[in-house]
């Protein structure tokens, strides 16, 4: 035997990783300290922990154990936040559900995830009703009674009496096992039905850390939640903002002035988003002509940040950090971490560089780019694309009740993203495409990405995206799809393509430009898959 593997885990030297610890910690740490500021209370981290309990509590009350799916239909509030410690306390696994989604789509999630719980702000009281129609076995109902006053009928309980009658003693049974489940989201796919990802407290506890780490946050940190909670669980920050002791404030509704307002009034330091909201932000307040007082890092997910809209965040007050990663990666697998060099490049070249998607997390064991015909890693050149494949501990445990799907995601031994990339010679991913969204013109790649690229350059260009064409000649040429900054009818299609041929090689530049309104999903990804609908013959 070896004689080191007689040293054994005891108690005494191994514990359960488990995000709960960070809530338990601060609470003790920071007692009296700011945890949570809502609309219709500010919470301590004392009584940030107490309520929490008092959730496990009542749920253990109510029969709700060990994997159990507790779900939750809220904006982003203090009851979203209780639920990401209650609900792992209890043992259960939290179901975060998009309140943008249709009635027979979260019908289906209920269905699938076996959800015994359901809380639900009443101001979606009508939708959960229509839900019910398709659910196989109807939840119990928690109703938090908020703006939209108390439930017509529909629930068991109203949340806070619920949470009233409930003890306040942290005994929740918790996780078994780091590697048990601890939350279930739902992907927002833009066809088919959505698939369940599954996270574990292990992955969970890790990614909080390392969000907090490559977001530089500490115990000063005011997080204003612009970014979704439904969405990977917040991209982890409902975790990561508890670890390090700063203030979570909530924010129901996106909206440019309030979003202005509460940084101003909170002092807030940092916040994320997708690129919609950073845009409708910048360009609201650009209009009035408002800068904030104070510098706030802003994370950004999704689609690479047009250099233009760097530049523009700069000027205003915001500094930008581009985050890259997937549901199935609990939200960030990736950032572009800025080097000292750059510091001294011209703004053009530094937006460039901080456009990319950088390099692992520190809770991903390894990022790379592979051949998707070889599974062999493609040169550092900047030129070969690949598929980005991922691996490590805050990789999801796999697709709920659909082990085709989970097996192909973890083909030869990585997760695949279906992320079309280069790597440049300095190490830094950069994405070019999804896998589905590259145009091939006449044999010549065409990443729709570098296209839309210039198209936000454009100052009358809000929103822009770029999918296929056939063409008689070149099979696929590029379409392009904008939505105009300013609904005066001034941007024309002559404008774009002008604009595209001053950027662009001959044959990437749009050979159609059509204006207006992009589909989007519920998460506000442009739905590329409707829009190549319009242009079927």
């Amino acid at each position: 035997m070896n004689k080191y593997n007689e040293l054994g885990k005891t108690v005494a030297n191994y514990a359960t990783l488990s995000p709960v610890s960070f809530l338990r910690r601060s609470a003790t740490v920071y007692p009296d300290k700011t945890a949570v500021i809502d609309e219709d209370m500010t919470l301590s981290y004392r009584q940030f922990l107490e309520r929490s309990c008092r959730l496990a509590n009542a749920l253990t009350d109510a029969g709700i154990g060990r994997d159990d799916t507790v779900a939750m239909l809220c904006p982003n509030s203090h009851e979203m936040l209780e639920a990401h410690y209650g609900v792992p306390m209890a043992g259960a696994v939290l179901n975060t559900l998009n309140i943008r989604l249709d009635a027979a789509t979260l019908g289906f999630i209920l269905n699938h995830g076996e959800a015994r719980v359901l809380v639900y702000d009443t101001g979606f009281e009508s939708l959960v009703r229509e839900t019910l129609e398709s659910v196989d076995e109807r939840p119990m109902l928690i109703a938090v009674e908020r703006d939209a006053g108390a439930s017509d009928g529909l629930a068991d309980q109203g949340y806070e009496g619920w949470l009233a009658a409930a003890d306040t003693r942290d005994n929740g049974p918790g996780p078994g096992d780091e590697w048990d489940a601890i939350s279930l989201n739902y992907t927002s796919g833009t066809t088919g039905n959505p698939k369940g990802v599954v996270y574990h407290h292990r992955g969970a506890y890790l990614a909080a850390m390392s969000d907090a780490m490559a977001f530089n946050m500490n115990d000063s940190t005011v997080y204003l939640w612009t970014l979704p909670m439904f969405h990977c669980n917040g991209w982890g920050y409902t975790w990561a903002i508890t670890a390090v002791g700063g203030t979570h404030v909530c924010l129901r509704q996106v909206n440019a002035d309030e979003i202005y307002q509460r940084i101003e009034r909170y002092g807030v330091t940092h916040l994320c988003g997708a690129p919609i909201v950073l845009n409708m932000v910048l360009t609201e307040l650009g209009r009035q002509g408002r800068r904030l007082s104070s510098p706030a890092q802003f994370a950004l997910g999704g689609a690479a940040p047009p250099s233009a809209v760097i530049r523009k965040a700069g000027e205003i007050g915001f500094q930008i950090t581009h985050l890259y990663g997937l549901t199935e990666s609990y939200g960030p697998a990736s950032l572009c971490v800025p080097q000292p060099e750059w510091v001294d490049l011209p703004l053009d070249k530094k937006a460039l560089k901080m456009a990319r998607q950088g390099v692992r997390t520190l809770s991903v064991e390894d990022i790379t780019v592979l051949d998707r015909s070889t599974g062999e890693p493609v040169p550092h050149d900047g030129q070969t694309l690949g598929e980005i494949c991922i691996r490590g501990n805050t990789i999801m445990k796999g697709y709920l009740k659909n082990p085709d799907a989970t097996t192909r995601a973890f083909h030869r031994g990585w997760f695949n993203s279906g992320d079309l990339a280069v790597v440049h010679p300095d190490h830094y991913i950069e994405i070019r495409d999804r896998a589905k969204d590259i145009i091939i013109s006449g044999g010549e790649n065409i990443s729709s990405l570098e296209v839309e690229e210039a198209l936000y350059q454009h100052p009358a260009v809000s929103e822009a995206a770029v999918v296929a064409m056939a063409d008689d000649t070149w099979g696929e040429v590029p379409c392009a799809f904008v939505a105009p900054a300013h609904d005066d009818g001034s941007l024309t299609e002559a404008m774009i393509i002008d604009h595209c041929r001053e950027r662009l090689a001959r044959f990437k530049v749009p050979k159609r430009v059509v204006i207006g309104e992009l589909p989007k999903t519920a998460t506000g990804k442009i739905r590329k898959n409707i829009l190549r609908d319009q242009l079927a013959p």
